[in-house]
Order: structure tokens, then C-alpha cells, then sequence
């Protein structure tokens, strides 16, 4: 068997031997380190299979790195990663997948309208034989970029006349009559705007006020009993209304409260 030919580095700038001895002391990635080290013992004139010694590694293994570094220079010395592990799932299996997550279930004989990760999977074991996993069909999906986001949906009025009435009404709005008001009447407005048990109410801001006066810098000594006297007896008339009207601190009946 003939003897390969011993192939060494090109003749380097002095800062580009600065540079190679920098990483070789510097580098902390362990392929970076290796490949710059075969490179300077080139450049110091060892053969390949010498330097491919120093590094535990192969002579053919120096050889391809001295002639990357030859043809690409520093880009030579970093790692050429594989990538990781190769897809498990080829073209057909995600075309397969993205083609029955955009298809409608319904259509396919389910009773949902939209697919969810785990349906989809379902499915596909079902009728595909697709043995995949919720997560592996996120990623295919993500990286399709198909999303089963609901469809946002609103209401129309089914008057023929909608359309002249909501001008008529949004002219207004924008052309107030210089002579004359503008009334805007609800159906139904906000409830939290509706009065509700005016007793109740009224007992409360008379305790409010009756508690502002008895507690004021300038109150005599008997006032804030007075208070609680009369407090006491308030909470006890406001239980018996509230417990009539069936209310509580949380859920509210209507009624009138008692006078």
C-alpha cells in the first residue's frame, strides 16, 4: 500500500499564528481545542500522523482538518455539529398529520368542531396508524404553522333597516341639534347602575354620617358610645332586612326592604 502524500498547512500571517496560538490556549470547547492543536503542530512541521498522535485521534481525521483549514480558514476549527438526531417522522407522516388537522373533525365522522392535540392523536392511531405523541404533533403543527385558534364570531341585527337607522343614529352623535338634546334610552342598562333597597341604603349613610360626627377632633367624650349604641341596633335591624330579601354579602335577590 502506497504511503499518502504528507500534506501540511499553508504559511500563516503572524497574527493569524498569533491568533491560531491564542486558541489553542484560550478554547474551551474540546473539538475547537483538538482541531486548532493538529493546525499549530502542522504549522511547526509535523506530519499528520504525529499530530494526529498528540490528540488521540487518526491521521486521516488531521489530514481533513488541516485541508479544511487550508480552504476555509479559522471558519475550520469550529465544531460541525450533526444536528441531533434525525427526524423520526418523515414527509409523508406530516404531511399526513397537517392534512387531517386542517380537515374539519365533522367531516371525518366526529362529533367535535375543533381538533385538539389529543383528538388529533386519537385519530391518527385510529385510522392512520400513526403512533405519535401529543408533543411531536405540536411540533409538526408549529413548525406548519397551523393554529386551531376559535374563530372569533359576533351577532347581526336582522333588520332590512338597520343600516339607515344606525346612520341616523351615529349622525346624531356627530350633528347634535343646536336647538335641542340628545336622549339615549336603553332597554336594559348596567345593573350596578339600578337603585336597589333605598332603606338599606339610606341606613347606611346615615350610620356613614352619624360615625364622621361622633369621631370629629372636637366630638364630646360620650359621643363615639352613642355611636356604638346605636350601631349595635342598626346591624341587628339590617340583618333582619337583608335575611327577609333573601341577600347576601355575595348574592343579590330583588325586592323592596322594608320601610
Amino acid at each position: 500500500m502506497a504511503r499518502q502524500p504528507e500534506v501540511f498547512v499553508r504559511a500563516l500571517e503572524p497574527e493569524e499564528a498569533a491568533r491560531l496560538v491564542k486558541i489553542t490556549r484560550t478554547a474551551k470547547d474540546r473539538v475547537r481545542l483538538r482541531r486548532a492543536g493538529i493546525v499549530l503542530a502542522s504549522v511547526q512541521g509535523r506530519s499528520a500522523g504525529d499530530a494526529a498522535a498528540m490528540f488521540a485521534t487518526t491521521a486521516q481525521y488531521a489530514r481533513e482538518v488541516i485541508h479544511a483549514f487550508n480552504e476555509s480558514g479559522f471558519a475550520a476549527l469550529d465544531p460541525k455539529w450533526s444536528g441531533g438526531r434525525p427526524k423520526r417522522f418523515g414527509p409523508p407522516v406530516r404531511e399526513t398529520v397537517c392534512r387531517i388537522a386542517k380537515t374539519p373533525p365533522q367531516r371525518l365522522g366526529r362529533r367535535f368542531t375543533t381538533w385538539s392535540l389529543t383528538k388529533l392523536v386519537e385519530y391518527l392511531a385510529e385510522h392512520g396508524k400513526i403512533r405519535i405523541s401529543t408533543e411531536s404533533v405540536r411540533k409538526i403543527l408549529r413548525d406548519a404553522g397551523i393554529s386551531w385558534q376559535a374563530t372569533k364570531t359576533w351577532k347581526a341585527s336582522r333588520d332590512p333597516e338597520f343600516a339607515s337607522k344606525m346612520a341616523r343614529i351615529l349622525d346624531l352623535y356627530d350633528h347634535p341639534p343646536v336647538d335641542g338634546r340628545v336622549l339615549c334610552v336603553d332597554e336594559f342598562g348596567p345593573l350596578n347602575l339600578q337603585p336597589r333597597h333605598g332603606a338599606l341604603v339610606e341606613e347606611l349613610s346615615a350610620l356613614r354620617t352619624f360615625w364622621e360626627s361622633c369621631f370629629q377632633d372636637d366630638s364630646g367624650p360620650s359621643e363615639p358610645l352613642a355611636f356604638h349604641r346605636d350601631l349595635t341596633i342598626a346591624v341587628r335591624r339590617l340583618r333582619e332586612w337583608t335575611s327577609l330579601l333573601g341577600c347576601t354579602r355575595t348574592v343579590h335577590r330583588d325586592g323592596l326592604a322594608p320601610g
